[in-house]
């Protein structure tokens, strides 16, 4: 039991982790479509996760997986998971892509997608 100082109340710590892992992350994704066909994904706030599918819908799911894949094993690793996106990073993002539009170099797509956060955090 932990103490809580207001009302003299007390909680479990049980109550604190399941109030936590119930928790979802938000995160943007940049979809690069490649020259040869498919897309590229990774996402700037997990630096590291790099996946590709050869449609759109392939990309999305196998960003999802591989963003899944990436927080169980920092759970496992006891490394800290990242806070969320903020909401106003997409607008962010789009302004980025019209500059590389302006520079032809292409026209990636940003996407937010979420995960749950496992027992364990």
């Amino acid at each position: 039991m932990l103490y809580c100082p207001r009302g003299n109340r007390h909680i479990s710590l049980m109550k604190i982790v399941e109030a936590i892992s119930g928790m979802a992350r938000t995160y943007t994704f940049v979809f690069n479509p490649e020259p040869e066909g498919g897309f590229t994904v990774t996402c700037p706030a997990l630096p590291g996760l790099v996946t590709y599918g050869e449609t759109l819908e392939e990309a999305r799911a196998m960003a999802r997986d591989a963003l899944e894949g990436l927080i169980e094993a920092m759970l496992e690793t006891g490394e800290p998971v990242p806070e969320s996106d903020a909401p106003d990073v997409i607008p962010r993002f789009h302004r980025l892509a019209d500059t590389l539009r302006e520079e032809g170099r292409g026209e990636p797509i940003f996407e937010q997608l979420s995960a749950n956060i496992a027992n364990g955090v």
